[in-house]
């Protein structure tokens, strides 16, 4: 794949296509062995490298969800790089459900994800998030 800044924009809409269908499969073939993938808000050192590992973390805190809704807001693309604004809305089975800002920095090489950072507010999730969700992901993935 041509490393433009419109294939990334592309690629970048047909990764959120799959995260937001959970197709995990699909989702792993966005990330090589020497891709890196966290939560800005998370400890430094909490990163998720290569697409088992990637996967597995959004499986954990999606896998469980009653549903979800992706929100686009805004998509840039410049070179290797791709910034999108976007929100989650999680609904979770007890009825529990929370709207979550984001802006999602990640840049590719030849058609994968290398990195991808994820900026948004971890206590807006907290405040909103059953107790039973947090006991399951605070086990981890790994």
């Amino acid at each position: 794949m041509t490393d433009t800044a419109e294939a990334n924009r592309e690629r970048i809409h047909q990764f959120w296509e799959a995260l937001y269908t959970r197709d995990w499969d699909a989702l792993a073939t966005f990330f090589d062995e020497g891709s890196e993938y966290t939560d800005v808000c998370s400890p430094v050192d909490d990163v998720a490298r290569g697409p088992t590992q990637v996967v597995a973390r959004l499986r954990l805190g999606l896998e469980n969800l009653a549903g979800y809704e992706h929100d686009l807001r805004l998509v840039v693309a410049e070179g290797d790089a791709v910034v999108t604004e976007h929100t989650e809305t999680w609904h979770w089975r007890t009825g529990e459900q929370v709207t979550l800002p984001f802006v999602s920095v990640q840049e590719l090489r030849g058609g994968t994800i290398a990195r991808w950072w994820d900026y948004w507010d971890l206590q807006t999730l907290m405040n909103a998030a059953p107790v039973w969700w947090i006991e399951e992901i605070s086990v981890g993935y790994r």
